[in-house]
């Protein structure tokens, strides 16, 4: 017969109805929480057997003022502006940055993840990574306190505090545009290994194509395969992976016989434009293109991009201050950022055949 899991504070928090940061402060005898609260939660908790984990106490009474961030990769030209905005919170606060990159990759998550906990950090950001329930409820049991940036979790309960930018907004605003242009074939080329911000960016882009009243062709959408990808083994990591997903799937889009492409991001942005550089297909001339993210080399690309901007800085910021608010018990709320629109010369509108 298997052992029992533990009973983790994750569960209490499921049983009662309230969010982690409520179980965790009505055990801690938090002011924030009222005295019911309080003894409603202390009783469930003591009727499920649970038992506090002495690691997780030692964690809180010992401050490290150091946060750990797990992220998808460092390669991402993006996060450097999301870090950058944690970092200008939690320098002031005399808070140190423990960065990780876990690739999507459960057991990589869980190796980030257990030498931050070896660090003693007061606090864990994730970041860009899918998040299985394994291991939220890991971080429940840890008590470490929590916050998701821009991210997904394989539940709604455990893990309550985030920040985010509207995907669904900006890839909507981005089609749009092209609409207003006059385009109505309009490709998406997206990625395989950020599922969350792409099922919400090829939302909000059908979306688009749905209230114009135009029905999609599944040729317009690309995706490299999960397996059997046109990108080898040797370049599935890396600065280069996404223009190379993008430089991979153009070629479909202009094959299909789209005028516009809105693009996962500005890396796979750069690569469409160099695929099109290559066949001597004019941008925005013969087909107009669209980044998503704004990075610093959007605007010096030829022709330069037009895009959706993330405000990476701000994302960052806000994880932050949520995070150190959350280490003080102050109460917290999640935030939902709205992405812009930037144009620039990639778009333009369409020519007559």
């Amino acid at each position: 017969m298997s052992q029992r899991r533990p009973t983790s504070i994750s569960d209490i928090a499921r049983a009662a109805g309230v969010s982690h940061p409520t179980v965790s402060r009505a055990l801690n005898d938090s002011p924030l929480i009222s005295a019911g609260v309080r003894q409603r939660i202390q009783r469930l908790a003591k009727n499920m057997d649970y038992t506090p984990n002495a690691l997780a106490q030692g964690l809180r009474a010992t401050r490290s003022h150091t946060i750990g961030l797990v992220m998808t990769s460092i390669a991402d030209p993006y996060f450097s502006d999301v870090v950058r905005g944690i970092e200008e919170v939690a320098r002031p606060a005399h808070f140190s940055l423990f960065l990780s990159a876990a690739h999507n990759d459960p057991a990589q998550q869980m190796a980030a993840i257990e030498t931050l906990r070896r660090r003693r950090v007061d606090g864990v950001l994730m970041a860009s990574t899918q998040l299985s329930t394994q291991i939220e409820e890991y971080l429940a049991h840890l008590g470490i306190p929590t916050v998701l940036v821009n991210n997904e979790t394989d539940s709604e309960s455990a893990l309550t505090n985030w920040v985010v930018v509207d995907d669904i907004e900006g890839a909507r605003l981005a089609t749009e545009h092209l609409q207003q242009l006059g385009h109505n074939k309009i490709g998406y080329i997206g990625v395989n290994n950020r599922p969350r911000s792409n099922r919400q960016r090829t939302e909000g882009y059908l979306a688009a194509l749905d209230a114009a009243g135009v029905a999609s062709d599944p040729c317009w959408v690309a995706m490299p395969a999960q397996s059997g990808s046109v990108l080898s083994e040797a370049e599935a990591e890396g600065p280069t992976h996404d223009a190379r997903v993008g430089r991979a799937q153009m070629s479909r889009m202009l094959d299909a016989g789209v005028s516009a492409v809105l693009c996962f991001n500005d890396m796979v942005a750069v690569g469409a434009l160099r695929c099109c550089h290559e066949l001597g297909v004019s941008v925005p001339g013969q087909v107009s293109i669209v980044g998503y993210d704004d990075i610093g080399l959007a605007g010096y690309l030829t022709p330069s991009l037009t895009t959706v901007r993330q405000p990476g800085a701000e994302l960052g910021h806000l994880a932050a201050r949520l995070l150190l608010d959350l280490l003080e018990g102050r109460p917290v709320l999640n935030h939902v950022l709205s992405p812009t629109l930037v144009k620039r010369e990639s778009t333009a509108a369409l020519q007559p055949s």
